[in-house]
């Protein structure tokens, strides 16, 4: 349990962050946080960007009561393993989420260069596989059903949440009772994704989550396009053609690994909107993503 302070001090981190009081859930117990060296970080936050977490948690965002759909996601921001942009790609899709009554939990993992990390690659799933069982464990809490609780991911926050479908093996797990709950989202929406770490790689990501000179071993570990299995959830995928950071080949082969597993997936491949494709103000066709993903989420019955 956090003490007054450490209370006072999250309450008010919360407030700087989004401009009013919202929930922050911490992902670990004291104590209890795996793949540390015991140091005590603080959040490091400028200009609407986290580049240290200290203490990962989620911020949760409910919709009201009447317009609760009992569907949640987990929202996992990009900045290429080396910061979260918390607000465009975080605070602003949890409020749009909200709208359609869709509960939503902005993720503050735990990123690769921190030097608390004993493992610098495995921080970000642990996190994350953490959340969705934190959730999954609280459904009846917060008015949700079990199977209807997916992950968003951004940029190098879409290589997080791809892994989270994707990646089998518990390193979260701490010996509590949510070792028993599953960590598998049962949907997966990825907006500019980084998918893979060979050819067509985001560089920055890659060298940020697995060093300068990964050997192939772990190149093709972290390669999501190639650990596509039976239990990958469906998908609905997001890119731009003339996307100059992250190629959208990306997406493309992630859907190709889909495909060949039989694997519902939906992407779209629109022709602007480069490495900014957001929650509003795109442009031409790029506008209609999000009318596009709500009717995905219908169509598969997850918003009903």
């Amino acid at each position: 349990m956090f003490n007054k302070t450490i209370c006072l001090f999250f309450a008010c981190l919360i407030v700087t962050m989004t401009g009013s009081a919202q929930e922050f859930i911490p992902l670990w117990p004291a104590g209890k946080m795996p793949n540390t060296k015991g140091m005590r970080l603080k959040d490091s936050i400028n200009n609407e960007r986290v580049f240290q977490v200290g203490a990962p948690g989620m911020f949760a965002f409910f919709p009201s009561l009447q317009e609760n759909k009992q569907c949640a996601v987990i929202i996992c921001p990009g900045g290429g393993y080396h910061h979260l942009s918390y607000q465009i790609s975080g605070f602003q899709l949890a409020k749009w989420f909200n709208t359609m009554g869709i509960s939503a939990f902005v993720l503050n993992y735990r990123l690769p260069n921190s030097p608390d990390l004993a493992q610098r690659e495995s921080g970000p799933l642990q996190d994350a596989q953490r959340a969705i069982r934190l959730i999954r464990a609280n459904a009846g809490r917060w008015g949700l059903q079990q199977n209807k609780i997916g992950v968003m991911g951004i940029s190098a926050g879409g290589h997080l949440a791809t892994m989270l479908g994707n990646v089998t093996d518990d390193v979260a797990a701490i010996g509590d009772s949510l070792n028993a709950v599953s960590f598998r989202p049962d949907f997966t929406l990825l907006v500019s994704p980084v998918v893979t770490m060979g050819p067509y790689t985001h560089k920055g990501s890659r060298e940020n989550l697995l060093g300068k000179e990964p050997s192939k071993e772990m190149v093709d570990k972290y390669s999501m396009e190639l650990q596509v299995k039976p239990t990958t959830p469906p998908c609905f995928m997001v890119h731009a053609w003339d996307d100059k950071a992250v190629d959208p080949r990306n997406s493309l082969n992630l859907y190709l690994a889909m495909l060949e597993k039989k694997i519902s997936a939906s992407i779209h491949i629109f022709p602007q909107g480069g490495h900014n494709i957001a929650l509003r103000n795109n442009p031409g066709s790029t506008q209609q993503w999000t009318t596009l993903c709500e009717q995905w989420l219908m169509e598969m019955g997850f918003l009903k």
